[in-house]
């Protein structure tokens, strides 16, 4: 690895940073961590992020990213459903999830200054490296409790025939290339980021991590910096297309070769909006953690294809089928599924029933409704599942509805997304309430973000007399979605 890393404008040497990984590896494996076993981490931004998961992949173990939103409940789960050896947490995260780390875990502060103390007390790593393991994310699903994608290992013959393949896929996606200048201000705790900044790493790209998302800051980091490729999503691309134009025009952008978005869909006004100022230079992919890079889209396509996601990358197969595995004709709409070759398969940690059931014929779908073109272009109308997208952050009703329907007072509820200029989706409850109980809509809000992170918190609360539900009690979520979606005019 000879990247550099830049963070908030300070410069991490390669030397330095693989000095800090060597020492993260042998604290790791002296708190018992080997292959195989799984270090979790709850960080903001920081260079202590990457230092730690490099460390754990030299030993052969899984990462796992914890939101830093979460509550103790929140992170229990994932902490006690991985298995997680070691915790690396910042210190006033530490406090947040106080009660929720389990006592087999152990914890290694990660603040700037102690992390940096406790890797000075580490021997560097001398042993050889292990086969490197994969990032197991938590996503979750309809059950309410995320599930931990755990990609099974490859074996040397198998990794040496996928690299090049992989390398070529991360080129064209990406953008990222060895030697090039690579901005990333999304959190590393979301799949997207996480393996842009790992490919960024591994690949000898100077990295170059915000600590935060600011407008006119990335605008000022690119023009001084030259920097030649970014990774932003969606609601980034709103809030720096809403500066004043005097401040838009006030930064020599020209320097901007290739930014990826991903994560949510990608409005086409913005997309537009966003070429018209920085030239063809934004493109898009579909992707999942389970399903790994399935389309890319470039500027150029999707000014011809507006609202397009896309044609399958390299060698990855991509059907259209109906609920019995028919194949579909062109622009029928259907369930999307796909494989990508190059990945390996993977489980669902604890919970391989679960992963079973996305499977047809040797493809996966994430119950994602779309449809393809004459071309293979592929087109995504609608979610099967109740998964909400907001700014880029996968949201799963169940689980809110799981915390909401314990408060007392509530006697019936259902979380639904509906349109936001800005995050693309937001949150709305419908929630029916207990005869006699005086509950609003401050109140509700209150009460559920003592126990959920707070961005899962619907922004929006009515109260219905009751809610629609069939006699066997099926809700039909649709129709409390449908009258906001209509005056959008979109479905997603």
């Amino acid at each position: 690895m000879m990247a550099s890393l830049f963070f908030d404008g300070s410069r991490i040497a390669p030397e330095a940073f693989e000095d800090a990984v060597l020492r993260a590896a042998s604290g790791l494996e002296r708190l018992g961590v080997g292959e195989d076993d799984v270090v979790c981490l709850m960080l903001r931004n920081d260079p202590a992020y990457l230092e730690g998961i490099f460390g754990a992949r030299r030993l052969g173990a899984y990462t796992c990213p914890v939101n830093w939103h979460f509550k103790a409940d929140e992170a229990n789960w994932i902490l006690r459903d991985s298995g997680a050896r070691v915790l690396l947490a910042q210190s006033d995260l530490l406090a947040q999830i106080e009660g929720g780390i389990p006592p087999e875990v152990a914890v290694v502060p990660a603040d700037g200054p102690r992390w940096r103390e406790w890797l000075a007390a580490q021997p560097r790593h001398a042993g050889p490296g292990k086969p490197a393991r994969y990032s197991m994310p938590y996503t979750s699903g309809t059950t309410g409790r995320p599930k931990g994608v755990r990609r099974f290992a490859r074996s040397p013959e198998e990794a040496a025939r996928s690299a090049a393949v992989m390398a070529e896929n991360v080129r064209k996606v990406y953008g990222l290339e060895p030697g090039v200048k690579a901005l990333l201000p999304a959190p590393l705790y979301h799949s997207a980021p996480n393996t842009y900044a790992m490919q960024a790493v591994l690949l000898g790209a100077n990295l170059y991590l915000e600590s935060r998302f600011d407008a006119e800051a990335v605008l000022r980091r690119i023009q001084d910096h030259r920097l030649d490729r970014a990774y932003l999503v969606p609601t980034m691309f709103s809030r720096m297309l809403k500066l004043p134009d005097e401040v838009k025009r006030r930064y020599d952008l020209s320097s901007m070769k290739f930014v990826m978005t991903m994560g949510s869909p990608c409005a086409p006004e913005v997309k537009r909006a966003m070429i018209d100022w920085w030239g063809p230079v934004i493109h898009e992919s579909y992707a999942a953690s389970e399903l790994g890079l399935v389309t890319f889209i470039s500027a150029e396509e999707a000014l011809a294809r507006p609202g397009s996601a896309g044609r399958a990358v390299g060698d990855t197969r991509l059907k259209i089928l109906d609920e019995e595995g028919r194949e579909l004709p062109p622009r029928t709409p259907g369930l999307v599924y796909a494989r990508q070759p190059h990945y390996t398969d993977f489980t669902y940690n604890n919970n391989d029933e679960a992963r079973r059931r996305l499977e047809r014929d040797g493809l996966w779908t994430l119950g994602d409704v779309g449809w393809l073109d004459e071309d293979g272009y592929l087109y995504l109308s609608d979610r099967a599942v109740d998964m909400v997208i907001s700014g880029g952050v996968n949201i799963y009703p169940a689980e809110i509805e799981a915390a909401l329907i314990t408060m007392p007072g509530v006697a019936d509820c259902a979380v639904f997304g509906i349109p936001s200029a800005e995050f693309g989706e937001s949150l709305a409850a419908a929630v029916q309430l207990q005869p006699g109980a005086t509950l609003d809509e401050a109140a509700i809000q209150a009460w559920l973000r003592g126990r959920i992170a707070d961005y899962k918190v619907p922004r929006l609360v009515a109260l219905h007399e009751q809610l629609p539900r069939e006699d066997s009690g099926k809700l039909f979520k649709r129709k409390l979605r449908a009258p906001y979606w209509e005056k959008a005019g979109r479905a997603i």
